[in-house]
């Protein structure tokens, strides 16, 4: 089971109506993008916290998402590398600046939030959950095909861990022939994702057979929702919340 499966239990965050948990996400997301470091240390510390009754630690947060954590790290180098302002570090004539530093924290910071952000829905939230909030939400919006978009969106929560999964098989296949020591770095990168790309297409192929032969159509009966009372307590709070981290920033 990866991050990005459906956990079981009985938390708030579980028994919460999916649509609160939407609007909640949205919420968060945008008042990160708006406040500055302090907010978005204290919204990180928050989500910490909710990670932690979800049995989600830190140690296993930085096992599984190692990959993304590097890319994080990136960009915090390059946006430290190309800000100007005043220097921190000079390395033959390259300067590492204090604006750099700032922003390349705020800018990796957000990314962190807000993937966070989306883990605990993900988490707590069964995929047809999801699939039923977002057909609701884009059923007044005139134009869009919302039972197609919430399709879409389910068969992609449900891919990702199957993904996931994959590679890890992959790379545990290649490392046993010992494709990891290999010293040509493409050599290695081709041997791990053909045959990932190849068995995804494969478990794509098989669902899309799997829908035909059922007979599967967009006609079908409306989503129910399951509210347990306390999304209106639960907004006002995060509202408030968010509130503080906009003044703080």
């Amino acid at each position: 089971m990866t991050l990005f499966s459906y956990h079981p239990g009985d938390t708030l965050w579980h028994t919460l109506d999916v649509r609160c948990k939407g609007l909640l996400v949205c919420l968060l997301s945008l008042t990160v993008l708006k406040t500055g470091l302090p907010g978005n240390i204290i919204c990180l510390g928050v989500l910490m916290v909710i990670l932690k009754t979800l049995a989600v630690g830190p140690a296993r947060l930085v096992t599984q998402l190692k990959v993304f954590l590097l890319l994080l790290t990136l960009i915090f180098f390059c946006r430290w590398a190309v800000t100007p302002g005043d220097p921190m570090v000079t390395l033959y004539g390259f300067s590492l600046t204090r604006q750099g530093f700032a922003s390349g924290s705020l800018v990796a910071l957000r990314f962190l939030v807000v993937m966070l952000l989306g883990l605990i829905l993900t988490a707590t939230t069964r995929s047809m959950e999801i699939k039923a909030a977002v057909q609701w939400f884009f059923k007044p919006v005139p134009f869009i095909p919302e039972k197609r978009v919430a399709v879409m969106v389910g068969l992609a929560l449900k891919f990702i861990p199957l993904i996931l999964d994959n590679a890890r098989e992959v790379t545990h296949a290649v490392n046993a022939r010992c494709g990891n020591l290999r010293k040509n770095p493409v050599r290695r990168l081709v041997n791990q994702s053909w045959p990932l790309l190849k068995k995804t297409f494969q478990s794509a192929d098989e669902l899309s057979l799997a829908m035909q032969a059922r007979c599967y159509s967009e006609t079908r009966t409306d989503p129910r929702f399951f509210p347990n009372g306390k999304e209106g307590w639960v907004v006002g709070l995060t509202l408030v919340f968010c509130a503080g981290m906009l003044l703080m920033g």
